[in-house]
């Protein structure tokens, strides 16, 4: 109803990527048969597998690949192509999954998109939080606490106006939008991140570099996933901020021999003269 309405802007954009769900079962006595305190990826470039546990001992795991072409689910249409595919490209990953092929064939591949819409409201009639006014993809574990945060903000927006709901929709809808659309933004690069750039030792370089940087100086920098996990910072002032860090570290990463001095005071004091 709210589409049919002149001005209201929508749009749903699927990614190139699905989705399927495994399990691993537990090991004898519910024991984990992988380390329980990390979130486990294996990165393939335009794929990958990750693995969260469970309270039970066991882990659920998430292949995310393309729908068509190499590597790709379109290409995993029985026993002998699910199997091959994964004890060529997983192999470490196979024996923990004694019915991989049965999961496989059960379980449902589902596909992935973003949301975006404009206004989120009709008057003081009808708000939107949540997935229905930003469903994003899930690669930064933000979904649910940015719906949190949308009933933090309208809250604040009742107080502040002696509930006044027709000002505070309003406010909300413009104060929201850019932080929607924010967090679709980095969850989109953190799927790169996750399934690309973990595997590349230059980038697990920079990250160390950036670590040891906020350490010594707090005050300039906080690392973008804290940012947006661990603060208040608006996720659209978090995007701004990550890319201005990034600009900042391509120039650092680009130093000769950064490999070997990246620890020196001299790489700290140009991050603190850049930044």
């Amino acid at each position: 109803e709210m589409i049919k309405k002149k001005k209201h802007e929508y749009s749903i954009e699927y990614i190139d990527h699905n989705y399927k769900e495994l399990l691993i079962p537990s090991g004898e006595y519910g024991k984990h048969l992988l380390d329980k305190n990390a979130l486990h990826i294996w990165p393939r470039g335009e794929f990958m597998l990750i693995a969260l546990a469970n309270l039970d001992g066991s882990f659920t795991c998430t292949i995310f690949a393309p729908n068509k072409g190499k590597n790709s689910f379109e290409e995993l249409q029985n026993k002998n192509s699910v199997q091959s595919y994964f004890t060529e490209l997983f192999p470490d990953f196979v024996p923990l999954i004694p019915n991989l092929y049965d999961q496989w064939r059960t379980n449902p591949t589902s596909s992935l998109a973003i949301i975006k819409t404009y206004p989120w409201n009709v008057k003081e009639k009808v708000l939107l939080v949540g997935d229905s006014a930003h469903a994003t993809v899930p690669f930064y574990g933000q979904g649910m606490n940015a719906g949190f945060e949308d009933c933090r903000i309208l809250d604040e927006l009742l107080n502040s106006s002696n509930e006044n709901w027709k000002n505070s929709f309003n406010e909300y809808s413009k104060i929201r939008k850019p932080n929607g659309d924010g967090i679709q933004d980095l969850s989109m690069q953190n799927f790169i991140v996750m399934r690309d750039k973990t595997a590349d030792s230059k980038f697990l370089l920079q990250k160390v570099i950036e670590k040891k940087f906020a350490n010594l100086y707090p005050e300039k920098w906080t690392p973008l996933y804290s940012m947006v996990s661990f603060t208040n910072i608006p996720y659209s002032l978090a995007w701004e901020i990550g890319i201005k860090q990034e600009n900042l570290m391509k120039k650092i990463m680009k130093i000769t021999n950064i490999e070997k001095i990246w620890d020196r005071k001299e790489i700290m004091q140009k991050m603190y003269d850049l930044s």
